[in-house]
């Protein structure tokens, strides 16, 4: 008889080494994300290289390029949002909900310290004290930090702006809908995120993403702007791109789950977790 006792340690390792695989993806991703997304915002605040659409272009690109990094390991999902409404409605397993949010915002951190380090000498000379005037390269202001938006109007923001990106993440990714094939599925994904900035994001910089806002927020706490937990008014306002994202995402979401995909003729099964279709 053939002795199967460690074919159960067996399958565990090679689970651990599939889920550090996942993280890894994740964590690359969102770092690619976040050094095009940050990095244009440096170069346009400090420098005075670019404008805003500009800002909106490359992190549309930047999400597309971590897609594309991430994708084939881990979904890409690059986003806390993202994967908790995954979990919540295309059986991405509960249990890797918090280390992909763990990656993801690790990721994101990461990236914005690289940005803080290349960008040094031009934050330096653009805003010696590292105050509220180039807070904004690196978190979320409301208003962007010049227009009269409470915590609370940006809060409404963040969950619709979210709550469209997930509806719209949904239908890309659905099979049963026409979804794009998986190599051109990142690109879309890019250009919505375009399209959100250029037109939902007066009101809150459209963070639509808990990583992409906490992780350069702490990163910028650490490194010297010791006012990155508030807003322009003295609130406390990094839970506004948190708490928005993470209400927005599953309501996006739960529109198309219960809205579009009853009406859809069923002819193939959507792989649990994924933020790319099944290839064809």
């Amino acid at each position: 008889m053939a002795d199967t006792t460690g074919a159960p340690k067996v399958v565990g390792r090679l689970a651990s080494h599939r889920l550090l695989g996942e993280l890894l993806a994740e964590f690359l991703g969102t770092l690619v994300l976040i050094l095009f997304g940050v990095g244009v915002v440096a170069q346009v605040v400090a420098a005075g290289l670019g404008d805003h659409d500009s800002i909106a272009w490359a992190w549309g690109f930047g999400v597309t390029f971590g897609v594309y990094v991430a994708a084939r390991l881990s979904g890409a999902h690059l986003n806390p949002a993202v994967t908790l409404a995954l979990a919540m409605f295309r059986g991405f397993p509960w249990g890797r909900v918090a280390p992909y949010m763990l990656a993801q915002t690790a990721g994101a951190f990461a990236a914005a310290l690289l940005v803080r380090w290349n960008s040094s000498e031009v934050l330096a000379k653009a805003d010696p004290g590292h105050t509220i005037k180039t807070q904004g390269v690196f978190s979320t202001l409301p208003g962007n930090g010049v227009f009269p938006i409470s915590e609370w109007g940006a809060l409404r923001d963040q969950i619709i702006g979210t709550a469209i990106l997930l509806l719209v993440i949904m239908a890309l990714t659905d099979v049963l809908n026409t979804a794009p094939k998986a190599n051109l599925g990142p690109l879309l994904i890019g250009f919505l995120v375009v399209a959100i900035g250029m037109a939902i994001g007066t009101d809150a910089g459209y963070a639509i993403n808990p990583a992409r806002d906490f992780g350069p927020r702490l990163a910028s706490y650490i490194t010297g702007y010791n006012s990155a937990w508030r807003d322009q008014y003295g609130d406390l306002y990094f839970w506004v791109p948190i708490v928005g994202p993470l209400i927005g995402g599953p309501i996006g979401a739960a529109v198309y789950h219960y809205v579009v995909r009853p009406f859809l003729p069923e002819h193939a099964e959507q792989p649990a977790g994924s933020i790319l279709p099944e290839d064809e």
